[in-house]
Parts: structure tokens; sequence; C-alpha cells
């Protein structure tokens, strides 16, 4: 891994971090396309990569700050949690048997889906 990798790695994680900190997204919104389209990752990769990067804790900073405030369910996270578990394993194994090509436009739809419900809801 080259310093241009290095370098734009710790940039996507610092950017991804920030707005997770700030508005509560960072991991496939903004991971998975910086992967893919700076880094050149496969769609899966950046995926997989996106993951592991949840699978440390890497917010407990800024989950006490929201915590510390009362702005953290501790119930509902373990629910969610426990429902995220599930669906991660079976999403990634359903992941693995679609065609790429659906995998990255199921990926894309859900973004535009997001963003226009966001911009006009």
């Amino acid at each position: 891994m080259g310093l241009y990798q290095i370098v734009i790695l710790i940039i996507i994680g610092i950017l991804s971090g920030m707005l997770s900190g700030l508005i509560g997204i960072g991991g496939g919104i903004i991971l998975v396309p910086c992967l893919v389209f700076m880094l050149g990752y496969s769609q899966l990769n950046a995926q997989g990569t996106s993951l592991a990067v949840l699978l440390l804790p890497v917010g407990i900073f800024a989950v006490i700050n929201y915590y510390q405030k009362g702005y953290v369910n501790i119930n509902a996270t373990l629910l969610i949690s426990l429902g995220f578990i599930v669906g991660a394993f079976f999403g990634s194994k359903l992941a693995f048997e679609l065609p790429i090509e659906i995998v990255k436009k199921l990926f894309g739809i859900t973004m535009l889906t997001l963003a226009l419900r966001l911009i006009f809801y």
C-alpha cells in the first residue's frame, strides 16, 4: 500500500467519522462510495471493508458524547444491534449470490431513495 492510499484512507476515515458524529452517517453512505470511486475497490470489497470498520468500536467517543447528553436509547441500541447481526449475516450471504451489477444498483437506488426522502420529507 502506497503513501497516496494511506493518506486517502485516513482522510476517508476522518470524513466519515466527522459525518457520523455530526449527522449520524458514515459507514455505507460515505465509506463505500469513497473506496469505490477514489481507490478503485470493488463494490463487495468496499462493503466488506466498511463492515469491518463497524466491527471495531470506532464511534465510541461520539457515542459517549451523545450518551452524556441523553441522546442514546440503550434498549433500542441493543435491539437494533441484535437485528443488525442477523440481517448483516443474511444480507452478506445474499450479496455473494447476486450479480455484482445488481448489488451496485441496489446500493445506488437505496442511496438515491434515502437522499430524496431526506430532501423532500
